[in-house]
């Protein structure tokens, strides 16, 4: 056995994964076994979902953490669990690994991302680019792929899919799980306030298959990123001024009295954007007001666009 596979496989033995999902099909049988192909420390955590996905996961004999539907579903509830159930059966983890069941695992991201961990023992969590899996099947797809594309270096935050070493994550007592999204950046805020770094890296990490065909997909997932966007100002806004700008933004914009002037705010996206962020951005700001509407008339609901 060459040196090289050896260091691979005792990095791995001391990372376990953590695959959440709900209600998604062929798309969790390719995120789970591309997960077993790095390591078989994983754990499957079903938000209530009814295709069958708790007996796919079996079958593939990882354990099953079926959350109780008598509290609301979250991502974060979900990721929690799983860290939980991990750490309860695997104490001498010493990194937690998330990855959304719609998502396929890059060969050789894990390695590259314990590498930079080894590196910085600083960091509490290094994640990569995430790539959509059909990017031009869509515009709401490509629009994705774009979102994906954030600065190498050290961040602010990081997606659903990134490694965590598990000190920094048990410092903060994990994930908000009353979040019903923008989970990872409070997450990242409460852990950097610890003293903790994140960073990105410039490595493949994970395949998304966002399927979004539909215009009223894109609507609902703006209008989730809009109460996100208000949840988070309302909680940290005083730490992160960008919150209060971005509310402000979707306010004003989203004025009948201000539409006549989209077309600035379109070539003023399309100058660094392009056409498709330009018309999309402006557009979004309708359905990221509702969603901050529907955040401050407390209409707490799991928001999906799937």
């Amino acid at each position: 056995m060459s040196d090289t596979l050896t260091h691979t496989t005792a990095s791995s033995d001391k990372v376990g994964f953590v695959i959440i999902g709900r209600n998604e099909g062929r798309r969790l049988a390719t995120c789970i076994d591309s997960v077993l192909k790095e390591t078989p420390l994983a754990v499957y955590v079903d938000s209530g979902s009814v295709d069958g996905s708790c007996d796919l996961a079996s079958r593939r004999e990882l354990p099953v953490v079926d959350l109780d539907p008598a509290r609301p579903f979250t991502a974060a509830r979900a990721r929690n669990a799983g860290a939980a159930w991990l750490m309860e059966h695997r104490s001498e983890l010493q990194y937690l690994h998330f990855i959304d069941g719609d998502c396929e695992l890059i060969p050789g991201w894990l390695e590259a991302a314990l590498d930079a961990m080894r590196a910085e023992p600083d960091l509490a969590s290094a994640c990569g680019r995430r790539r959509e899996r059909s990017p031009h099947a869509s515009p709401y797809n490509q629009l994705c792929d774009q979102e994906w594309n954030t600065p190498v270096g050290i961040a602010e935050t990081c997606g659903g899919d990134a490694l965590f070493r598990v000190e920094p994550f048990k410092q903060v007592n994990g994930f908000s799980e009353d979040l019903i999204a923008g989970e990872e950046p409070d997450l990242c805020h409460r852990i950097r306030l610890n003293g903790w770094r994140i960073r990105r890296i410039d490595h493949d990490m994970t395949i998304h298959d966002a399927a979004m065909t539909k215009f009223g997909q894109w609507w609902q997932r703006s209008r989730r990123s809009g109460y996100a966007t208000a949840e988070a100002y309302s909680r940290r806004g005083r730490y992160e001024p960008l919150l209060r700008r971005q509310v402000a933004s979707n306010m004003l914009w989203a004025l009948p009295i201000l539409w006549p002037l989209w077309p600035l705010l379109w070539f003023r996206v399309y100058l660094s954007g392009g056409p498709l962020q330009a018309s999309f951005i402006t557009l979004g700001k309708l359905p990221h007001l509702q969603g901050q509407i529907d955040y401050w008339r407390r209409r707490r609901r799991l928001i999906e666009y799937k």
